[in-house]
């Protein structure tokens, strides 16, 4: 099942964005820390929203890093915009684009899926990403997902939950596997008593000749 777009709901879920996923803020950190971030490295935070992971990722690639937010509505971008302003952010390049379309200068060394349930299941959004990071990058990604049958009554609770933030509610039963194709070996996690997940892991460099 898919909704309409969701950028008219995001117009008047961006004010109060921050409040509703700082509850989650361990998890985002816990994600974060999945993709190995060194000093100098490029990340790419794909449906970043109002920049709210930016201080985490930056605290990890240092003054020699850089992070690049994906955001395709424009009310989160201009959040995200005035939260790197505000605090001299001179090495994040905010990209207002759909993931699917989006660009950016330089290849990636890593991705982070924090919570963009319909990013990870648009298989154009992902090979568009992947295309622009380095061979061996590292990939993270958390979101929700159905609990297990026993908690059913839990699943109308997180549709419910979620039914202003995603067009789809396919794939919550396994919302990785398309990441799965496209990262051998990717390491899954169930969180939240199993209605939610934390997803890692690289991407085959290519063998030296």
């Amino acid at each position: 099942m898919t909704r309409t777009d969701p950028t008219a709901d995001y117009r008047c879920l961006a004010a109060g964005y921050d409040r509703s996923a700082r509850r989650t803020m361990a998890l985002r950190r816990r994600t974060i820390e999945c993709l190995r971030l060194q000093p100098g490295d490029t990340v790419v935070d794909a449906g970043c929203g109002t920049g709210l992971g930016f201080e985490l990722l930056l605290a990890a690639v240092g003054a020699s890093g850089r992070v690049i937010g994906i955001e395709s509505s424009p009310e989160m971008m201009a959040l995200a915009r005035q939260r790197a302003e505000a605090a001299g952010w001179h090495n994040v390049l905010l990209v207002e684009s759909a993931a699917e379309s989006a660009r950016w200068p330089l290849p990636a060394d890593a991705l982070l899926l924090n919570y963009v349930h319909d990013i990870l299941r648009s298989a154009e959004a992902l090979d568009a990403l992947f295309a622009q990071l380095r061979p061996g990058a590292r990939v993270a990604a958390a979101g929700i997902k159905h609990p297990p049958r026993w908690l059913d009554p839990l699943r109308l609770y997180r549709r419910f939950k979620s039914r202003a933030c995603y067009r789809r509610y396919e794939g919550l039963d396994r919302p990785w596997d398309l990441l799965q194709q496209r990262v051998p070996g990717l390491q899954v996690e169930p969180t939240l008593f199993g209605t939610g997940f934390v997803a890692w892991g690289s991407l085959v460099a290519p063998v030296p000749e």
